[in-house]
């Protein structure tokens, strides 16, 4: 293993940190100075993500790119020779496809946010924090380091929503973006006390004197400590997920955040949850998970169902993305469920492919909504005529969104489906059922939005300028690579799906 190889990793996570930490240093007047660090921050960090899963080994699987450093020694009369807490990092196949895509959406939401003129540096300081610690979760082999990196993902959310997000106004009620930022930190904060007690109980059961993933996955815990812990782990990161009745924080977040705050929320942030699930609480319980599966995969397809009914009935465009999100993290949810192969690869490649998705969507709202000052669909009309580039890319998020072959969507969702029939096919048809509503509210949506006659207060509107369109070029290019190149994400992650399920295949 090369240098590069050995602190890849902590690179990964620390340059964003450090690039925070730098920020603060300089002057918040000097806001070109502050712009360019965090984009020549966000850019390292992305060509990094893109080193560690192009030379991430398929063929070998297991964990790559380990390192190990001993922070804390717990005192006791432990089984094992070394106890306590330790920075451990390492990608399996699974978290390494995470890393990529969390630095695509870093990278793309520096670019989108250049024209944030108030309290510049405060807000990439915040966004550079909230990243670092996201890729700290996907990269992290240690529970508690696990939990810090959680917790650091989440908590800069308040601040970037309540100081920096917008207020909607609807007919009859008035949403703040302090009241979008409250809820949403509210209904994760209550999903991380159920974590973080589940975790503990983990600890003290395994009785081993160390929260090392790798080590407590030989320890012994009994079915019955499984299947009443399990649901804490999955209601607990099922909040983040956007489980179904849990959800509601998530599209009024979406809707007062800040564009890249968005992208970022939908784009990674979702998926902390579904993540946490398979690394947690697959990994370690894998009985208590085989005995709520079934709960788990019918709560996964009220989101299909609902999210995408929901998204059809709103008139701001972010709500109706938000609502999508829902939707489509249901997916996930029914893919993790299956406990097959294909159910999960679906669910993995979903992740990744409605992460680069929705950014792309909420980069185009924001593009939208910072020349129109509307997200008002029904005042909206025609403007494929003035904004011919973002239409289109709008557009292809769409597609990808109803599952259009060719695009990255429809390659996850098969995957998905391929899982449910061989396991539950009455929900497949459901799966299906909530494809065919997303198809609808997309389509009519791009045909109120984009086409027919151009509204006459849009007549002098302009284009998104050369570094939005870049940065929505970026997502649209993964939707395309995805689409029509799948065998090497799929062979990448099935290298991390195989050893989970190998652990079902042990309780029979």
């Amino acid at each position: 293993m090369g240098t590069l190889d050995s602190y890849a990793l902590l690179l990964i996570v620390a340059i964003p940190m450090a690039g925070a930490g730098l920020l603060i240093l300089i002057p918040g007047s000097n806001v070109l100075a502050v712009r360019r660090l965090s984009l020549a921050v966000a850019l390292l960090t992305m060509l990094l993500s893109v080193y560690v899963f192009l030379a991430y080994d398929h063929s070998a699987g297991g964990m790559q790119f380990e390192r190990i450093w001993k922070w804390l020694e717990i005192p006791g009369p432990w089984p094992m020779g070394e106890s306590g807490i330790t920075l451990r990092l390492g990608v399996d196949g699974i978290s390494t496809l995470m890393v990529l895509l969390t630095g695509i959406v870093l990278f793309t939401g520096v670019l989108i946010s250049w024209n944030i003129e108030d309290r510049a540096k405060e807000f990439f300081v915040l966004y550079l924090l909230l990243l670092s610690g996201v890729f700290g979760v996907f990269v992290t082999l240690d529970l508690f380091f696990f939990f810090f990196f959680y917790e650091l993902a989440v908590m800069p959310m308040y601040l970037l929503i309540g100081v920096w997000g917008s207020s909607s106004t609807f007919a009859t009620f008035i949403r703040t973006k302090e009241y979008g930022a409250m809820k949403l930190m509210l209904y994760l904060v209550a999903g991380s006390v159920l974590i973080w007690i589940a975790l503990l109980a983990i600890f003290v059961e395994a009785d081993l004197g160390t929260f090392d993933l790798l080590a407590l996955q030989d320890a012994t815990f009994s079915e019955g400590f499984q299947r009443v812990f399990f649901p804490f782990l999955a209601i607990g990161f099922g909040v983040l997920a956007g489980l179904w009745p849990f959800h509601t924080w998530s599209p009024d977040g979406h809707v007062a955040a800040p564009t890249a705050v968005s992208m970022v929320h939908a784009g990674v942030l979702m998926k902390l949850g579904a993540f946490g699930i398979i690394r947690i609480g697959m990994t370690l319980m894998p009985e208590g998970a085989e005995f709520w599966m079934p709960a788990l995969i019918g709560l996964g397809t009220v989101n299909v169902i609902y999210g995408a009914w929901s998204a059809m009935g709103q008139t701001d465009l972010k709500y109706v993305i938000g609502y999508s999100s829902v939707s489509h993290m249901g997916y996930v949810l029914m893919g993790i469920a299956t406990l097959q192969v294909l159910g999960l690869n679906g669910a993995v490649l979903q992740m990744f492919s409605h992460g680069v998705m929705t950014a792309l969507f909420f980069a185009a709202v924001g593009v939208i909504y910072e020349k129109t000052h509307t997200r008002d669909i029904g005042v909206l009309n025609g403007l494929a005529k003035r904004m011919g580039f973002t239409a289109t890319l709008f557009a292809i998020a769409g597609l990808a969104s109803l599952g259009l072959p060719g695009l990255s969507g429809f390659v996850a969702e098969l995957l998905v489906f391929l899982g449910l029939f061989q396991t539950y096919p009455i929900l497949g048809i459901l799966g299906i059922i909530g494809a065919a509503i997303t198809a609808v509210y997309i389509l009519r949506l791009m045909a109120r939005v984009f086409f027919g006659p151009l509204g006459e207060q849009w007549g002098d509107q302009t284009d998104a300028t050369l570094r939005e369109k870049f940065s929505m070029l970026v997502l649209a290019g993964f939707i395309l690579l995805v689409g029509l190149f799948p065998f090497p994400f799929i062979r990448v992650i099935e290298s991390g799906v195989v050893d989970i399920l190998a652990r079902f295949g042990e309780v029979g």
